[in-house]
């Protein structure tokens, strides 16, 4: 029996953990759950789980909980009761919250010796070398829960690292793979939103209409498989049936095929390094007929050359162009600013950081929150610009 604890609870990823778990009760246990606001969601996954401890983000989330769970439930609060939750005893970490909140339990996991199962895309964007440099001391296994990481995670499976020349992380292009710069430039929110084979929230969804997901996607897989950025590439393919490929020395080309659900990678990262027999769709391969390909157009996606230049430049800049994107997207779905300032905000915020701190190393997460909070005030200065001239 397999001891979790889920970070993140009650979103989407969070949810479809519960949904794996709920199919395997002979095989896992949750020990413990975090949620932010969702306290009814919450109490209901209380309920059907049991579990010993759980954190919710507010003191009167945690009134609600204790009156109806009484003194046998450990309810916990705030950043300190995530913290709990990541470092209770558990076998598996499920790191599945949204945004930076979610660096510093995932941190607090790895350093009490837990493995992470990691939906959590923040945490290696904004202090991938911190964690990477944390995971080594700790000796925790990352299993990784995006689809393009298990993807890759799952082709390696029986290689040497010495044995791969390149990853290749898939793409499908978002809503204007076939769109102008002019069209794009013209974008509306509903339009973004529009994506063609996912089903996601509104900030992934237009960082799939930008590419900046798959740069963001970049930054975690130079991390995850400690392989430096010349030897990572991007394809776009626009079925999302090829979730992402490896390359070996012989030029033979290793690649991971299914049907877009993310439960099969939640269930690798659980079970590993087992599978479980899931109660899916299986993929019809002459029914699907043909798999395209395409190199993604970075002149009208610069998102995706930022992350690599991101890479490049600093340890920090990273967590600069996920903050600076993050203030950015959230002004384009409020409708402040066009599609078009998401790119020109980013790009300008990363090169103010390069200009200052080329090569700079980061040695503490002080420092990659300082970094975020700087990129943050930066972006807003210059959105509040392009909002004016919008005007």
């Amino acid at each position: 029996m397999k001891r979790l604890a889920i970070l993140g609870s009650t979103g989407s990823v969070g949810e479809q953990t519960l949904d794996v778990v709920a199919s395997f009760p002979d095989r896992f246990q949750v020990v413990a759950l975090a949620a932010g606001r969702s306290v009814e969601k919450l109490a209901a996954q209380i309920e059907r789980f049991r579990p010993q401890r759980v954190a919710i983000g507010s003191e009167e989330g945690a009134a609600v909980l204790r009156e109806r769970f009484g003194p046998e439930l450990d309810v916990r609060v705030g950043v300190d009761g995530l913290d709990a939750v990541a470092t209770c005893p558990a076998e598996l970490v499920v790191a599945a919250l949204v945004g930076a909140v979610g660096l510093r339990p995932t941190l607090a996991a790895i350093e009490a010796g837990r493995d992470v199962a990691l939906a959590n895309k923040e945490v290696l964007v904004m202090a991938g070398a911190l964690v990477r440099r944390a995971v080594s001391r700790s000796g925790s296994a990352l299993l990784p829960v995006d689809s393009e990481h298990s993807a890759i995670f799952q082709a390696l499976a029986g290689v040497r690292p010495e044995d791969v020349s390149r990853l290749i992380l898939t793409a499908s292009g978002g809503p204007f793979r076939t769109w102008s710069a002019e069209q794009m430039a013209a974008a509306s929110v509903e339009q973004a939103l529009d994506h063609p084979n996912w089903d996601m929230g509104p900030k992934i969804t237009i960082d799939s209409a930008t590419l900046m997901n798959k740069g963001l996607e970049v930054i975690e897989a130079r991390w995850l498989f400690d392989v430096p950025p010349e030897r990572i590439d991007v394809v776009v393919h626009p079925q999302s049936i090829i979730h992402s490929l490896i390359e070996t020395v012989d030029s033979s080309v290793l690649a991971q095929l299914g049907l877009p659900d993310m439960r099969v990678p939640i269930a690798v990262a659980l079970a590993h390094p087992e599978r479980l027999a899931l109660d899916l769709p299986r993929l019809d391969l002459a029914a699907v007929a043909r798999l395209d390909f395409e190199p993604p157009d970075r002149k009208r996606f610069p998102c995706l050359q930022l992350a690599f230049d991101a890479l490049r430049g600093s340890e920090a800049a990273p967590a600069v162009l996920n903050a600076a994107n993050e203030v950015s997207v959230a002004a384009f779905l409020a409708g402040e600013v066009p599609l078009s300032a998401i790119a020109a905000t980013n790009t300008a915020v990363l090169a103010e950081h390069l200009a200052q701190h080329a090569g700079a190393r980061v040695d503490s997460l002080d420092a990659v929150l300082a970094a975020d909070a700087w990129a943050r005030e930066a972006a807003r200065r210059r959105l509040a610009g392009a909002g004016e001239d919008a005007a």
